[in-house]
């Protein structure tokens, strides 16, 4: 493993404590801290109900951190959406690749290799990275929404290297229907 100091800038307030990137404040903890807690609500709530509320605040926080980041870096359309993936890729939740986007069409597909799920779980038979899904559709919806867009999509997980013959995962973000 190749070390070298990230391209993210972290700034900690001396005063506070208070670590921020991009101006947003940021909480640093281990992995498998994150991970344990995930777990832990996961078996209470069951996976199914935790996924949608995750999917919910995914979805909020994206359009959130997407529109910040637009008018700091002075970008738009695919531009934010590259952005987004290159610092969830800095930060350690996984390697996301944009493999398509159509900002135009509300589509995208979005590739996932070494997700911090599946480095913790490991070949679980299952969907474990479920929580990233709402993050796509709200990053694309904030972008089409800046367009003055009225389109609205909803993203899926197609699959996760957590199940058996996969070695990447794969989201999906097509317009919404309903």
């Amino acid at each position: 493993m190749s070390r070298h100091a990230p391209e993210v800038p972290i700034e900690v307030d001396s005063e506070t404590g208070v670590w921020t990137t991009d101006s947003l404040p940021m909480l640093y903890v281990p992995r498998h801290f994150f991970i344990n807690n995930h777990r832990a609500v996961e078996e209470a709530l069951g996976v199914e109900r935790y996924a949608a509320i995750l999917y919910d605040a995914g979805y909020q926080s994206a359009w959130h951190w997407c529109a910040k980041e637009s008018a700091l870096h002075g970008i738009e359309g695919e531009a934010v959406f590259a952005h987004y993936m290159k610092r969830l890729s800095q930060r350690g939740w996984g390697l996301f690749a944009i493999e398509h986007i159509d900002v135009d069409a509300g589509t995208a597909e979005v590739s996932l290799r070494h997700s911090a799920f599946v480095l913790e779980c490991g070949k679980a038979g299952r969907k474990v990275d479920y929580m990233y899904t709402g993050w796509f559709a709200g990053a694309m919806d904030q972008i089409l929404a800046a367009r003055g867009r009225s389109i609205r999509t909803i993203s899926e997980q197609i699959r996760s290297a957590a199940e058996e013959g996969c070695d990447s995962g794969l989201f999906r973000v097509r317009p919404h229907s309903g």
